[in-house]
């Protein structure tokens, strides 16, 4: 292993698992060719792993040997370095509201930035574009519950959203009708017809 590459190394140990390594955060160690070319050799060798195109993530180790950062490690990460939004898809909202039993196979979340995949390992993660309206209150139940809607579509998202309501305290109730005015026409109306 190169000098260059013994380094690199070196520097991605100190950062917190699912944190996303380019070459441009590493030049201070050597010319960008030198970077790149040093990464695609570590990521071949199995040190690093290549999450995409010019982005690699360092695997975990623990007693139990190697593997890929966790997913909700590499999503927080993203977030706070790109400043992007993202949260879990429709489905996966749909889901943990109890609205469908069925588990998304695939790990989709919504994102203000541009759609792109993350290849952690084996497991592939789609960070997909959404509208605005689907990333409002985002980290808050009330988001959750308009991802949902989304999700289940325009003809049963009235039924969905009595069914929801009930579960809701009176401060989602609010939060989700404050949010009325960025929903589209059909999910807004029923929206700002809740009773707190």
């Amino acid at each position: 292993m190169t000098a260059l590459s013994t380094r690199i190394l070196e520097v991605t140990k100190e950062l917190p698992e699912g944190a996303p390594i380019a070459a441009k955060a590493l030049l201070h160690l050597g010319k960008r060719a030198a970077v790149d070319q040093a990464l695609s050799r570590l990521a071949e060798r199995g040190k690093l792993l290549r999450a995409r195109r010019g982005v690699y993530l360092r695997p975990v180790e623990s007693r139990f040997g190697v593997r890929a950062p966790s997913v909700e490690k590499v999503v927080e990460e993203t977030k706070a370095r790109s400043g992007e939004t993202i949260v879990s898809s429709g489905a996966a909202a749909a889901n943990h509201l109890g609205l469908t039993t069925q588990v998304p196979v695939r790990q989709v979340y919504l994102t203000s930035g541009p759609s792109r995949e993350l290849h952690l390992g084996k497991q592939v993660v789609q960070l997909k574009h959404a509208p605005l309206w689907q990333l409002t209150l985002a980290n808050r139940r009330a988001g959750e519950v308009v991802r949902a809607l989304a999700w289940v579509g325009p003809k049963t998202a009235e039924r969905a959203l009595r069914s929801l309501s009930q579960k809701l305290t009176p401060t989602e109730v609010r939060e989700l009708k404050s949010a009325a005015s960025l929903l589209p026409t059909w999910l807004a109306r029923p929206v700002s017809e809740l009773h707190v």
